[in-house]
């Protein structure tokens, strides 16, 4: 018999951002949509194509690829991408799957001189005990506006 498998809601995070060390801040996924929809910022998807094309995307973000499927190989074209993807004195929100990547991403973001902030949780947040993706928090279990293929 299979039992089916809930979801808890995960518990909210700060509704400010956070300190962090090499870029202007943490922020939670609700945060980041508050500052889209108002206009506050930009976001940047730092995923590769392959996950969002087979894991879902945020309408309205620009891809800017931190590492490239297959191999996981920098984004030779990161710089460039990212500067354009960003007007002058916007706040760039950085999302990756986990937060992992768009760390990384925010630190390289802020030496370019931009005022970056990292997406807490990701898009499909940590893995749980067996192994999986998409119910430990994230962009998509907050009920975010996603879409998907």
């Amino acid at each position: 018999m299979n039992t089916p498998i809930s979801t808890p809601v995960p518990a909210l995070l700060p509704d400010h951002p956070q300190t962090a060390d090499g870029y202007a801040g943490d922020v939670s996924p609700e945060l980041a949509w508050r500052w889209l929809q108002s206009g506050e910022a930009v976001l940047v998807d730092v995923r590769t194509d392959a996950e969002r094309e087979w894991i879902g995307r945020v309408p309205g973000a620009t891809a800017v690829a931190w590492k490239q499927w297959p191999g996981m190989a920098p984004n030779p074209d990161f710089d460039g991408q990212l500067r354009a993807a960003v007007p002058d004195g916007a706040r760039v929100l950085l999302l990756c799957r986990s937060g992992v990547r768009s760390v990384a991403a925010a630190r390289r973001a802020t030496e370019l001189g931009l005022q970056a902030f990292n997406i807490l949780e990701g898009f499909e947040g940590e893995r749980d005990a067996q192994g999986r993706r998409g119910r430990l928090g994230g962009w998509r279990l907050r009920g975010l506006p996603w879409q998907q293929g």
